[in-house]
This record gives structure tokens, sequence and C-alpha cells, in this order.
């Protein structure tokens, strides 16, 4: 109703109470306000559409009497149909369906968020996206330019997808100890699906999976939706502390260990080699599969990390997922799993009944990448950019939070996890930074413990951006104190 434009016309020969009582029974019988909708308040309607509270008394009470609404105890003025009412037009009842489909909704506050980032007049402290101005335009017009010349016809391609750039990613990961062909490579689009794919098509319903928590996953819905639970244990300064992961009898369909051992999101740790041994050998012990999500290695600031958990194993345990979208462009939907050809064939079928292979333009455009230095070079420039950017905030930070939060100085990916160290309330704080036009991300939408954290991204804000938007964080954390 907030984003309501329409207004009665006063100057209109219809009355103003006849104009919104029609265009409220119309909202009601489109179904656009399908049956449980909440009417918004007295109060809100007359300052939405301008008029005296007592029209709308009016209005509802007639809306009332033709039996479109009625209202409940405890739960407001609610839309109902009145099959009786000469107005009551049937439709589908959208609203129970979508209650009770599978696929959960999201957080209020991660849709919220979803959405605000498409908006040019928030500065994006929050954004796990490299900046536009790190989008390398001249190049990817060369790409493709050469891409257009190779068109000749665009159909679907394999299941497991495009063979030559499954055969570059293979090369590609083989410069991180990862020795694969081509077969046991799947495209995706982008990490996500690839998630999606094994929770559908490995995880049977009532499984279990271990993840770090805090972690990026709690923040979606695709395991759950398949009635996977997930299971966070704690981190320390290494990742994943694993005599936390609780063997008891009550987790007998514990199936999965999922884990991004660099750059986590959203703390920012990278595993030591010695944890990713120890990761290897519990889940080999405990008969644990391990989803390793290792979308960020590519953005290295200080020094590569450690070789992926695929590139240790013995045992051939590990699922390995990547992705272009935080290197390169999120626009592309290029991802990758890799596991044994079993795994890869099952997951491969999924997908083709699902959307019958990624893009064949995407995925040409990334084999032109991949295939020479065109990546390379893209990274160099990449990592010159982080680390001024993570410079650049780590000092507006000890200028104005030093007193107030504390953190770590992350040696790559895009982020900066916050622990604010007064007492004031992290909602509040998020609510006030928007006012400012400033987006950031809270913690608790990492887990539910994480109350006084605020996740920051250095990659995608201006330096002028981030120098600004840090200032003011700092003030609204200091105001917050003195009230709580």
């Amino acid at each position: 109703m907030s984003r309501n434009h329409w207004k009665p016309n006063k100057e209109a020969n219809v009355s103003v109470y006849q104009q919104i009582f029609i265009y409220m029974k119309n909202k009601i019988i489109s179904g656009e306000w399908p049956d449980g909708f909440r009417i918004p308040s007295q109060r809100k309607l007359a300052d939405e559409f301008e008029v005296n509270r007592s029209t709308i008394v009016t209005v509802l009470e007639e809306l009332k009497s033709y039996g479109f609404i009625e209202a409940r105890k405890g739960s407001g003025t609610l839309v109902n149909y009145n099959e009786d009412s000469d107005f009551s037009l049937r439709t589908i009842n959208w609203n129970s369906l979508i209650q009770s489909s599978i696929y959960e909704s999201n957080n209020r506050v991660v849709q919220d968020i979803n959405d605000l980032e498409l908006k040019d007049q928030f500065i994006q402290l929050g954004k796990g996206e490299l900046s536009p101005s790190l989008f390398p335009k001249s190049t990817m017009s060369q790409v493709l330019s050469s891409i257009s010349n190779q068109i000749n016809y665009l159909g679907y391609e394999e299941a497991k997808g495009f063979r030559p750039l499954r055969k570059a990613i293979a090369q590609h990961l083989r410069e991180y100890g990862i020795k694969v062909s081509e077969n046991s490579v799947l495209i995706t689009s982008g990490s996500l699906q690839g998630l999606q794919l094994i929770s559908l098509g490995l995880l049977k319903t009532g499984s279990t999976v271990f993840l770090g928590e805090p972690s990026y996953l709690f923040s979606l819905k695709m395991f759950q939706s398949a009635g996977i639970s997930l299971y966070g244990i704690d981190m320390d300064e290494h990742g994943l502390n694993l005599s936390d992961i609780p063997f008891s009898k009550k987790y007998e369909n514990r199936s999965a260990l999922y884990c991004i051992p660099s750059f986590h999101n959203p703390t920012g740790i990278t595993m030591p080699s010695s944890r990713r041994k120890e990761v290897l050998k519990v889940s080999a012990q405990y008969n644990l599969f391990v989803i390793e999500d290792d979308v960020y290695r590519d953005l290295w600031i200080d020094t590569p990390p450690p070789q992926p958990l695929k590139a240790m194993e013995e045992t051939n345990n590990v699922l390995y997922v990547g992705s272009l979208s935080k290197s390169l462009s999120p626009g592309l939907r290029i991802g990758w799993i890799v596991a044994n050809e079993q795994v890869i064939d099952r997951l491969a079928d999924i997908k083709s009944q699902t959307d019958y292979g990624t893009s064949s333009i995407s995925q040409l455009i990334a084999y032109e990448w991949l295939k020479d230095n065109l990546y390379k070079d893209h990274l160099k420039a990449v990592r010159r950019e982080l680390k001024f950017k993570r410079e650049v905030m780590i000092s507006s930070l000890h200028q104005h939070l030093n007193s107030l939060a504390t953190w770590n100085i992350p040696h790559g990916g895009l982020f900066i996890w916050i622990k604010i160290e007064v007492n004031i309330s992290i909602q509040r704080l998020y609510l006030d930074m928007l006012s400012e036009g400033i987006l950031i991300n809270p913690g608790y939408i990492y887990g539910k413990r994480y109350q006084d954290y605020i996740r920051l991204s250095f990659s995608y804000a201006s330096e002028s951006e981030i120098n600004h938007s840090i200032a003011i964080l700092g003030k609204k954390i200091r105001f917050l104190s003195k009230l709580a």
C-alpha cells in the first residue's frame, strides 16, 4: 500500500468516498488483494488517499456490508470473499497457495536488501559484487565481437555444458592442484544453482548439512525447502571448529559438510592447510561428503590461499563449486561443479530437466575469457583495486569506529565482518543507515546469534562513498549507544 500512487480526484463528479470504494473493491475482485490480505490501518489509508479518517471508516463499513472484508480480533481487517455477495467474483486464493508452497519465503529483511541493492540512490556498503568500474568493458566488447563470428546456430549444449568450456575450466583448476577431466565438470547457472542441484540430487528429506555459523546460506532457503536441516557449528580464527559437530543419534541422517574455506562469507576467514586436512579427515571418518564452495578463491589480495580441499583429498568425497560471478560478472551466470562422473551425470540429468542447460552465449563468452590469459590479466586489475578499497575501508574504520567495534583484516574476498562492541540495536542501526541512503547487511541474517554484528563490503562502493558511509556509521553507533 505504501507504494500506491493512486489518489481520488477531488474535482471529479463522482464523490471521493465512491472513488475509494470502487478502487478498493477492484483490488479485491481482481485478486490483487487476495483472501487473507491485511487491509492497512484507517490512519494509513487516510494518509495514502489524502482524505479524512471518517471517509475511510465509511468505505470500510460498506466493504464489510458487501462481504469483501471482515475484522478479526487480533488480526486486524482482512480481505474475505463472500460468495453470496453481489460483487464477489471468486478468484484463486493465491495467498493460501503461496503460504503452503514447497519453497519457503526468504527472510523479509533479506528480500528488502535484495530490492534495495538494485536502487541507485543507495550507497551499497553490503553488496557482494565488484564495482561497475571493474567491469572489463573494452575486453568484453572484443570477446563479444569474437564470438559473434563463431555463432552459426544456437541450440542446446550437452547436458554437462559446452565441452570446450569444461575443458578450459578443468585446465584452470589444474593451477590449484585439482586434476580432473571435462567429464567431471558440470556447468551451472551460477554457484547457487550448483548448490540447489546438490540439495535435489544427493540429499534426502530429513538429512542434515553441517556448516560454519555464521553463514550466508542461512539467508537462503534452498536446503530447507527441500526438507534438509542446516546445523550451524562454531567457527574460530581458522574456520570450522570441527570438535563442535554433534555426532549424536539425533543426527543419524547427517549427510554433508558445507564450507567456504577461502575468504568465507561473511567472516572473511581463510582456513589454513592444517584445518583443511582436518576437515577431510573428519568428513571421511563420519561418512560426510564435503561441499566446497570456492567462489572467492580468485579474489586473493595478499597471497593465494592454500590448495582447495578438492586438490588435497584422497577419497573423492569433495564436491567442488566455483563461479565467475564474483570475479568477472554476475550477469554471465556461469558456475561449475566438479565431482566424480557418477555424481556429475546425476546432477546433469536434473539440470537438463529444469532448464535444458545454461545459456549457450554465456558459455561461449566464459570460454573466450578462460582459454587464454584474458581472465588472468583481469584478475590482476581486480586484486589491485580490492587491495586499495580494503585499505580505504580499514583506515576509515580505525578513524571512526576504533573504540566502538572490532574486526579482522581479510586477506582476500569482498567482506569485513564487524562486531559492534557497544550495546545497540543492530536492527535500528540498519534502518538508521537506510535513512541516510546507505545499505549495510545486519549480522543476524547470517545466523540468529549474530545480533551484534554487521557485514560490510569494500568491493562495490567508491573511495569517497566508503569514507562518507563509515563516518556516518560511527556517528549512528555513538548516538544509539547513548540511548541504550
